[in-house]
């Protein structure tokens, strides 16, 4: 029987990437959207949502349950008492260094062992949230790829937004680089919210 307790972060990651490398299969990608299509499709198709009011939507639902997931999956209290302690230690070590002491030095490296580990399962702790937050994640990006007016045409038009420092620009088109702008307002929306609900919850930053 596996230990989830001791196996759950490293079968985490290799959900997580699994569900990663699905975005490249086309097909898994469309049949997941047209699914999520019969859900959202009406606020769009019925009610007229516009396409980035449903953006805005969806990704203040995403930075909510993402926010919730963590809270209760992570202990903050342990990583910010992690974070104190390696602080103090670093402080330490430094002083120990710049006086030469290396008795001092030895055991303090010896101590550092230890610490280095609590980070590690403190950093491997959090791979189980990031494959719950992607699972229902996934699955709303397929829909709005699904559902992104191709460049060019009335509706991919109709859909553009004043956005700052690029001003008018289509949902379709790429706001930089390599970044789409419908990627670049999802971002600023879900991390908006996501602000706000960490701060009413008191969840610390990752």
């Amino acid at each position: 029987m596996v230990d989830l307790k001791k196996h759950g972060p490293t079968i985490a990651l290799l959900f997580t990437m699994l569900v990663m490398l699905s975005y490249g299969i086309e097909w898994i990608r469309v049949t997941v959207g047209l699914a999520m299509d019969a859900v959202l499709g009406p606020f769009i198709d019925t009610l007229g949502v516009p396409f980035f009011v449903m953006i805005l939507i969806l990704s203040s639902i995403t930075g909510l349950y993402s926010s919730l997931v963590q809270k209760y999956t992570i202990d903050y209290e342990k990583m910010q008492e992690t974070q104190a302690k390696m602080k103090v230690f670093q402080k330490e070590f430094r002083e120990a260094q710049l006086s030469g002491d290396e008795k001092r030095v030895k055991k303090l490296q010896g101590k550092q062992e230890r610490m280095m580990q609590d980070q590690l399962d403190l950093s491997r702790q959090q791979f189980t949230p990031m494959a719950i937050i992607l699972v229902l994640s996934v699955p709303i990006f397929f829909w709005l790829l699904l559902r992104l007016p191709e460049v060019g045409t009335p509706v991919a038009i109709a859909s553009g937004i004043v956005m700052p420092f690029l001003g008018a620009v289509s949902l379709s088109e790429m706001a930089f680089w390599i970044v789409p702008a419908w990627i670049l307002w999802y971002m600023i929306c879900s991390l908006t919210v996501s602000q706000v609900i960490r701060k009413s919850l008191n969840i610390g930053g990752l």
